[in-house]
Formats: C-alpha cells, structure tokens, sequence
C-alpha cells in the first residue's frame, strides 16, 4: 500500500518520526542486521560493529530493546553473560533494512557522481 501525502501529516506523524529517527541511525540499522541471524553478546556486537564505543552500544541496545526490536536475556554465570538477539518485530524490520542497504550499494556510483557534480558548482 503506498502512503498518500496527506498521511505524512497525520495526527500520529510525531510518532512516525520517533520510530523513523531510531531506524535511521546508523548504529541501530548495523545492529539490527547483524543479530538477524543469531543472538550475540554484548563484546561480540562491539568487536564485529566496528567504531562503536561501549556507551553507544549500550544506548543503542536499550534504545532498541524498548522499541520491541531486540530482547536481552541474561545467564546467571559469573561473570553474568548477556545475549541480545532481534524479537519478531526486530525480525520484520531486518527484510526492509537489507532492501535499503541493497539500494544503496547498487546506487553508490550514481550518488558519488552526483555528489562530485554538486560540489564541483558550489565551488564556483
């Protein structure tokens, strides 16, 4: 179903914006897509998500643990071992994540060279 621009000022619009600015940070996106085939601990995702400091990862998880996106599960060992894995809703965001990351792959050149263009007549 395709939004019509009316609906972009609905009443819930703030809402949409919340949810659409969580998404469109670079770090929940690359988390998202790295627990979309297994469960990982917490040191796992900071090694694997490179330049992610320890405080931003921990915003980032909480952030998407309280959207409903990723689940927390702790082990009762010593030192306590924690698991972070996506819920079904985590799940279902990972497929348009994916198709956005694929779009801008196929569609880098396109953007650099346009880019170049731009910068090439604010110089002028």
């Amino acid at each position: 179903m395709t939004a019509k621009i009316d609906d972009l000022f609905h009443e819930e619009c703030p809402k949409v914006s919340r949810v659409l600015s969580r998404l469109g940070d670079k770090w929940s996106v690359l988390i998202v897509v790295l627990l979309r085939d297994r469960a990982y601990r917490f040191n796992e995702i900071k090694r694997t998500v490179s330049g992610i400091s320890q405080q931003m990862l921990t915003r980032t998880l909480r952030n998407l643990e309280r959207d409903g996106l990723v689940s927390r599960k702790t082990y009762p060992t010593s030192p306590p071992q924690v698991e972070y894995s996506l819920t079904d809703l985590g799940h279902s965001l990972s497929e348009p994540v994916l198709a956005l990351g694929e779009w801008a792959k196929t569609h880098l050149g396109e953007i650099d060279a346009a880019q170049t263009r731009f910068d090439r007549r604010a110089e002028k």
